[in-house]
């Protein structure tokens, strides 16, 4: 019998801490700490096993070179995927809006940032 495309798309990259984090080159109790302070929320089986989507791996390879590569601590990292996360929404917005619109979005969300960054910063 063959499955239907969307539950295999369930159960294809869903992976274990453990596997996970042989992936991932790291300790599971980094993924712990990561989760703790919530960079990443993987999802739990109802036996509260972690799970770890391709998302979450691609979240935590961007986290590892953020703070292995960069030097970022972990309140850099908030800030940096806080921004990331605002200019991948802002690029969405932007696709479908013209004109003045378009000014006004992208004024606004520009200001968005520089808010965060000031907050932040003091």
């Amino acid at each position: 019998m063959q499955r239907s495309q969307a539950a295999q798309e369930n159960i294809e990259g869903v992976y274990i801490i453990s596997v996970a984090a042989r992936i991932l080159e790291m300790h599971p109790q980094t993924l712990r700490k990561y989760e703790r302070v919530g960079l990443v929320r993987p999802s739990r089986t109802v036996g509260m096993l972690r799970l770890y989507s391709e998302e979450d791996v691609a979240r935590l390879r961007l986290i590892k070179h953020l703070v292995g590569d960069l030097g970022l601590n972990l309140a850099g990292v908030q800030l940096a995927l806080g921004l990331f996360n605002r200019l991948v929404q802002m690029k969405a917005r932007v696709r479908t809006l013209k004109g003045d619109e378009l000014k006004h979005s992208l004024s606004g969300s520009i200001d968005d940032m520089l808010e965060l960054l000031h907050a932040r910063l003091r």
